[in-house]
């Protein structure tokens, strides 16, 4: 991957902050006021893959948050020595009926993935979304198809509480692959929240082997700490079974 599509995500947010501070440059005390607001938050994470074909890996993530831009970097490494970089860019914008995220991925061999995800409604909402990648291989660390359509529905009506209901299909390359993902968030006291996603696979693997799986994810954060452990059946729609292991810090 070439050192300039590595660092880009990094530039832009670096760019971010700058027209940040630039817009509060004339008032000296607001600029103070709003040094904490300019600088970017951070959120690492640590992955361990354990693989039922006796290929575990280690994955590495860093996100760095300022305003509505998130860039990150990561790295993966399975025991089989295969290693690649990844770098992306997120952007959010949130208004009171439509709330929607933007998102650019590179990993090294040249595969990138863009998407566009959306809310629209209030307390209640519709989900859509749209993806596309350039159909270079790449380790795909989400449970999804990435060449692909989002729909579904989600609601915040309850206290504390987030629901949300939604599918990712393949639009493009005929596999049939669907995931269906059925999505708790609840808060707690003392900065806490249970995240619990149960969700069904179906379609075709790359050697067209055509499975329907169930798999569940559950993340628990207390401050800035959080854990998250996945079983998933036939990760990324190839052959082994994964059991995932994360742990990270905000900061």
């Amino acid at each position: 991957m070439r050192a300039w599509a590595c660092c880009l995500p990094w530039l832009l947010l670096v760019a971010a902050g700058v027209h940040a501070n630039a817009a509060g440059g004339t008032d000296t005390a607001e600029a103070d006021k709003s040094d904490k607001a300019t600088a970017p938050d951070f959120k690492l994470t640590l992955g361990r893959y354990a693989s039922s074909d006796g290929n575990p890996a280690l994955d590495a993530n860093l996100r760095a948050m300022l305003g509505a831009h998130t860039a990150w970097l990561g790295v993966y490494r399975d025991r089989g020595g295969l290693q690649q970089w990844r770098s992306g860019y997120e952007h959010r914008s949130d208004g009171a009926w439509l709330r929607t995220v933007l998102s650019l991925q590179n990993a090294s061999g040249g595969a990138w993935v863009g998407a566009v995800t959306s809310e629209v409604g209030g307390a209640s909402y519709a989900i859509v979304g749209w993806g596309r990648t350039n159909v270079r291989n790449y380790v795909n660390l989400n449970y999804d198809p990435n060449d692909a359509i989002s729909i579904g529905l989600g609601t915040r009506a309850f206290e504390a509480t987030e629901l949300s209901l939604f599918q990712v299909r393949d639009d493009r390359l005929h596999t049939g692959q669907q995931v269906t993902h059925a999505v708790l968030r609840r808060r707690f006291e003392g900065a806490q929240r249970l995240t619990l996603d149960v969700f069904t696979k179906r379609g075709l693997t790359g050697d067209g082997e055509f499975i329907d799986t169930r798999s569940w994810a559950l993340g628990y954060d207390r401050g800035p700490l959080f854990v998250r452990f996945t079983h998933d059946p036939h990760a990324g729609f190839t052959s082994p079974t994964q059991n995932r292991l994360s742990l990270g810090s905000r900061f």
